[in-house]
This record gives structure tokens, C-alpha cells and sequence, in this order.
């Protein structure tokens, strides 16, 4: 999969109403009322009157092997079906501990212990999602998650995020924001 820039842009203006911003852990973001999702060439542009951009790329997947990578691909629907109309965005750090782990210590965390892609499978194809890295970007979160759902799946959602915050990966997260949003 090729690279794709995206740029998560906190305004007054934009596609996505935000309904809620909650600071789960670390420095809060500043308001906003509004969310636009730029992708590609726009994501690099520079954005006037925003309360914050948040960038990232999405990447290679580090912690899936072969079998997690096709069960992925098969259950994964796509970004910006019609009956989606609610997203969240879930900006996080995780702490130098976390980095100063080789790879396959953060993987037996990830997978092995915190069953991090086993939970998330139980909610596809319901909730499609999409990883950006930041980290490599300097910017100040390592991920942003985007999630997006129908209404009748905002309860499954709910469950999935209070099952990942309750594992063990979790106790690397240093900040963490919550946005809930609408279209």
C-alpha cells in the first residue's frame, strides 16, 4: 500500500462536526467545533484559521504477522461508506519506555498480552479503521486512529476503546485524546 498523507484539521469549519473532545490523558488540545480530513497533496498545504493540525502518514504494518495481515484484508471494509456518519479520532503518545523496547517486545505487548488486533477484529467489518504515524513526521502525537461507523455500531465502538484502554499496551500511553465526530 502506498504512502497517503493526511492532515486532521481542528477549525470551524469542516466535513465533520466534533461532539466531543475529552482529554483522556497528557496536554489537552485546544477547541474546535469542526473537523476536516485532508488527504494526499492537501494534507501538506498549509492551513489558515485552524485550532490545531495534526498530521501523519499511513505506513507498513509493524506488529501484524501473515495471518493477522490477511484476516485484516479480508474483514477490512473501506473508509467513507454512506451509513458511516460517525468517526472518531484518537490521537496518541506512548511513552520512550515503549520505544526503548526492541520490536518484538512491543509486539509481544501488542498482540501477545494485550491482543490488541484480536479485539480489533471482532469489530470489523462494523468499524473501519486506519492507522497514521506521526512519530517519524516530528509530530506531537505517534498515531492518529481514525474510526468510522453507523450509528447502530457507536456501542460496539464504545467497547472496543474500553477493552484496548484496559490492556497492558495501555500503560505506555502518555497522552491521549478523544474526538467524537458527526457528518
Amino acid at each position: 500500500m502506498p504512502q497517503l498523507s493526511v492532515a486532521f484539521v481542528g477549525a470551524d469549519s469542516g466535513t465533520w462536526s466534533i461532539e466531543r473532545l475529552v482529554t483522556v490523558s497528557g496536554e489537552p488540545l485546544a477547541a474546535a467545533s469542526r473537523l476536516e480530513v485532508l488527504e494526499g497533496s492537501r494534507a501538506a498545504r498549509p492551513v489558515s484559521d485552524a485550532g490545531w493540525v495534526l498530521r501523519g502518514v499511513t505506513s507498513n504494518e509493524r506488529y501484524v504477522n501473515r495471518v493477522e495481515h490477511n484476516e485484516l484484508l479480508s474483514r477490512q471494509e473501506a473508509l467513507g461508506r454512506a451509513g458511516s456518519t460517525r468517526a472518531a479520532l484518537i490521537p496518541i503518545t506512548k511513552s520512550e519506555a515503549w520505544w526503548d523496547l526492541a520490536q518484538d517486545e512491543r509486539r509481544l505487548i501488542f498482540e501477545e498480552s494485550s491482543h490488541h488486533i484480536a479485539i480489533g477484529l471482532e469489530y470489523l467489518p462494523a468499524v473501519a479503521r486506519r492507522l497514521h504515524h506521526g512519530r517519524d513526521l516530528g509530530e506531537p502525537f505517534d498515531f492518529l486512529t481514525w474510526f468510522e461507523f453507523a450509528p447502530e455500531h457507536g456501542a460496539a465502538f464504545e467497547e472496543l476503546v474500553k477493552r484496548l484502554r484496559a490492556t497492558e499496551e495501555w500503560n505506555y500511553v502518555e497522552r491521549e485524546i478523544d474526538l467524537r465526530l458527526a457528518r
